[in-house]
């Protein structure tokens, strides 16, 4: 049966790839609701815009009655909620804005969806389900000899950005169970790939690299990371969306664990291949003073997606990353571009 699949965020780094994901590989309608914040891109989106199963809406998602009207007009059986700020160093600067959007903002969702899940028919009940997405910052850091995150570790967001979504996550569970919303959460390992806005680890590294600039990394690169590119999420996001059981949650991760300072130098030693001069790139590495609460270690356990609904990431670090380095060296206008919406302000993830 063709659905109606509210996205919001759909013109963001993922949640433009799962709308491409679903434009390429389900027959169900698409909505995309976004506000267009500096890190959107809708050239992202080529492709779907001219399809007649997909439609933009502008809106911010702390509009409650435009909203509300969004759902009114599309009547979707599924929400894949998206819309986050996501970036940790913005998050430290600027904590308001995290808490509007990402706590506020799933909210304002959660209420709408109760509200337009009276409206529908009982066989449309019977389907509907709010996919909360969100990040395995929420579980706090890990020692080197800890084992990975599982659905069931505790909270310890140590940032205010992942106090954030945890604060979300909560609120969607409690929807969940106050008010018989059906829902169900993933949480997400470190995304990468194409389109991601370069203010993040991989596409600064990548851009300094390729403009001999000084590549930036926190205290002595130790930190370490399971990095998962976008388009397996994407792939992940949409089974957990169309398959997964109402009220749980999955994890979603890589199996690839690098240290910072370890990533860094792979990048480096492809972009040499690449991109020879200036080179060799390494050179440019500048450890620089750590961030407050820079959580050591993240690891995902990703068992239950596998178990439950077959998942598992399709592209190896190696891989991923020379495909990633290779799309951006041949997309250097998104590099420009980006650079100058955000006022020239690159940081790290």
């Amino acid at each position: 049966m063709t659905e109606t699949i509210l996205v919001t965020g759909g013109a963001g780094f993922i949640g433009s790839a799962v709308i491409r994901r679903l434009m390429t590989h389900t027959p169900h309608r698409v909505v995309n609701l976004d506000c267009l914040t500096y890190a959107a891109n809708p050239l992202a989106l080529e492709g779907a815009e001219d399809n007649p199963r997909y439609t933009f809406e502008k809106v911010d998602i702390l509009d409650a009655e435009a909203v509300a009207a969004v759902f009114a007009r599309h009547r979707p059986t599924k929400v894949i909620h998206l819309a986050a700020e996501s970036h940790v160093d913005r998050s430290i600067d600027g904590p308001g804005q995290f808490i509007q959007t990402n706590v506020v903002g799933t909210y304002t969702l959660l209420q709408a969806a109760r509200s337009a899940l009276g409206g529908l028919s009982d066989a449309e009940k019977q389907g509907f389900r709010f996919h909360h997405v969100s990040t395995d910052e929420v579980f706090g850091s890990l020692s080197p000899t800890d084992t990975p995150f599982t659905e069931t570790t505790p909270y310890q967001p140590n940032s205010p950005y992942s106090a954030s979504k945890a604060a979300s996550d909560h609120l969607v569970r409690a929807w969940g169970e106050t008010y018989g919303l059906p829902v169900v959460l993933s949480n997400c390992s470190n995304n990468y790939g194409p389109w991601q806005f370069p203010e993040k680890l991989i596409p600064v590294v990548i851009a300094n690299a390729l403009e001999g600039r000084p590549i930036p990394v926190y205290g002595d690169g130790s930190n370490v990371r399971d990095w998962l590119h976008v388009e397996d999420h994407a792939e992940a996001i949409v089974r957990v969306c169309l398959n997964g059981s109402v009220g749980e949650s999955y994890n979603v991760g890589g199996n690839a664990e690098l240290r910072n300072i370890d990533l860094v130098r792979m990048i480096c030693v492809e972009m040499d291949r690449l991109v020879p001069k200036p080179a060799p790139h390494e050179q440019l590495i500048t450890f620089v003073k750590d961030r407050p609460g820079h959580d050591l270690r993240y690891a995902i356990d990703a068992s239950k997606i596998k178990a439950t609904l077959g998942w598992t990431p399709r592209h190896t670090a190696q891989q991923g990353l020379a495909e990633t380095i290779a799309w951006y060296l041949s997309h250097q206008e998104w590099l420009l571009r980006a650079k100058t919406s955000a006022g020239g302000r690159l940081g790290l993830a």
